[in-house]
């Protein structure tokens, strides 16, 4: 049997961790990754947001090897077909990390995925786009369904997200999804060697749901393929 001390020490741990835990936001919405991986499969006009397999390697390297595509990454790239299998394996199979296919070839093109913060409700992106396919809309495409996913499937009050200066064409994907600029900050981070100025965008849900002329409970036309 514990003593009474003991006891005392075993209660205070337990709520100790039960603090933590509501703190951490882990009772807020702890079933953010089971949304995520019933609704895998995305459907936009031209393109598949869905799961990364290992038939998608070559052009995860096509993309990861080029070095404009690079510049404004911190992900230093890749150089082979085993790393770009590596990628997929220990990154792009988590859940929230969607392959961009593009329906009229089946090819992946790219990736895009969502970093949530669940203390917070709310959550920040990455996108990365085969240079071959810059300048026709696919991203904003993409992003558009994310923030939809974002807003009315995971119930989050805000997405934010930032590019560096000089990759002027990744705030407007931000601006025409919406998002809006929230200022600059100077030398913020320093990146391959470089310190880098950082724009920052955000949206909270009810500017979202207004700039759609949504409601909470209204639902939208996006296809969800339930896994």
């Amino acid at each position: 049997m514990l003593s009474l001390s003991e006891l005392g020490i075993e209660l205070l741990s337990h709520i100790s961790l039960l603090w933590k835990a509501v703190y951490l936001g882990e009772f807020m919405k702890s079933n953010y990754n089971d949304i995520i991986r019933k609704n895998m499969n995305i459907h936009t006009d031209r393109l598949l947001l869905r799961k990364f397999n290992m038939k998608d390697k070559e052009s995860v390297l096509a993309y990861g090897s080029d070095e404009q595509t690079l510049k404004y990454l911190i992900w230093p790239g890749i150089r082979d077909l085993e790393e770009a299998e590596r990628v997929i394996f220990a990154y792009y199979s988590k859940p929230g990390v969607y392959a961009l296919e593009l329906k009229e070839s089946r090819q992946c093109i790219g990736c895009i995925d969502i970093r949530i913060e669940p203390r917070h409700e709310k959550a920040s992106f990455g996108y990365v786009l085969n240079r071959n396919y810059w300048n026709h809309g696919y991203m904003t495409e993409a992003l558009a369904v994310i923030l939809e996913l974002c807003f009315m499937k995971l119930e989050l009050n805000r997405i934010e997200a930032t590019h560096y200066a000089g990759n002027e064409g990744s705030g407007k994907v931000m601006e025409k999804s919406g998002m809006n600029y929230e200022g600059i900050a100077l030398q913020e981070v320093k990146i391959k060697g470089v310190f880098q100025d950082v724009v920052h965008y955000g949206i909270t849900r009810t500017q979202w749901l207004n700039k759609m002329g949504l409601d909470f409970d209204q639902k939208t036309e996006t296809t969800y393929e339930m896994l």
